[in-house]
């Protein structure tokens, strides 16, 4: 069963809002390996295999710098297909003296960075799924240190030169910043039907479909109460949520109705925010 697929709800792909859009796409391209699939004078769009978009970034007028302790992108996940491209990844980023963290999760490994703007980034590859830990309170996740002599092990004998993310790379999940937990909790799981499956103190949580370790993670570390950015403020503009079909997409639609929320649904797409106003777009595979 795949998480990334249509046995699952996930993260097709997101949109940022950058103050420098030439700035931008150098950095998705040249430091994480993204490919241009469109651009113009306000925007550019990217892919991991060059013909699925993946991220895309626009250069409103009127842009400012997203205000400190606001809501919003805590970090987007790229997913790589094997954990040799993430040892791979990692001598590359040592080569363009990027300052990275690095964790083991026990589901993931995973290396931290952010863009010019001050998004959040996270490139992991998975633990192999069966090796994952569940138990009537969910998976077990940790933060551990990252073992790089043992990773680097990994890589690909063969393939030396960094020639950019291999094209089946995926968004893995997002995190994001809330200003209250609970009302964000209910939200994603009565209204978008996501499973918690793990709590990491009293202002975490992390929620996913089909049994993966998390599509969607939601902190309040910034402190409860925190307010809303300017929607002309540089950072998430929206995430895409893609469900398997048409009739679950409907089912959740619903739900949100029911729950008080506002949305505007068209046919096979549906645009929503959630409580602390981030903003999805919701459609079927």
């Amino acid at each position: 069963m795949g998480f990334h697929d249509a046995h699952a709800t996930y993260v097709g792909s997101l949109q940022l809002r950058t103050l420098d859009l030439e700035r931008a796409v150098q950095f998705y391209r040249q430091v994480v390996g993204l490919k241009t699939l469109e651009q113009d004078a306000g925007s550019a769009t990217l892919s991991a295999d060059g013909k699925t978009p993946l991220l895309s970034l626009v250069q409103p007028a009127g842009v400012i710098p997203k205000p400190p302790g606001t809501t919003g992108l805590y970090h987007f996940a790229l997913l790589l297909p094997e954990r040799a491209d993430l040892a791979l990844f990692i001598r590359h980023l040592v080569d363009k003296v990027v300052r990275f963290g690095a964790s083991n999760h026990l589901v993931s490994e995973a290396v931290y960075f952010s863009d010019p703007d001050g998004n959040g980034i996270e490139v992991y590859a998975d633990t192999d799924p069966d090796t994952w830990s569940w138990r009537q309170s969910g998976v077990a996740m940790d933060t551990l240190p990252l073992d790089f002599q043992d990773l680097m092990k990994a890589a690909h004998p063969m393939k030396q030169a960094w020639d950019g993310l291999p094209g089946s790379t995926v968004i893995g999940h997002i995190h994001l910043q809330v200003s209250e937990l609970l009302p964000a909790e209910a939200f994603y799981r009565k209204g978008l039907g996501f499973e918690v499956v793990s709590r990491y103190g009293p202002g975490a949580l992390f929620m996913s479909t089909a049994k993966y370790h998390h599509h969607i993670a939601l902190n309040t570390w910034l402190g409860v109460g925190a307010p809303r950015p300017p929607k002309n403020s540089a950072g998430l503009d929206h995430f895409t949520l893609v469900f398997p079909d048409q009739q679950l997409l409907a089912e959740a639609v619903e739900r949100l109705k029911e729950l008080g929320t506002p949305i505007d649904a068209a046919g096979s797409h549906a645009m929503v925010e959630d409580p602390s106003g981030n903003a999805i777009v919701l459609r079927n595979a």
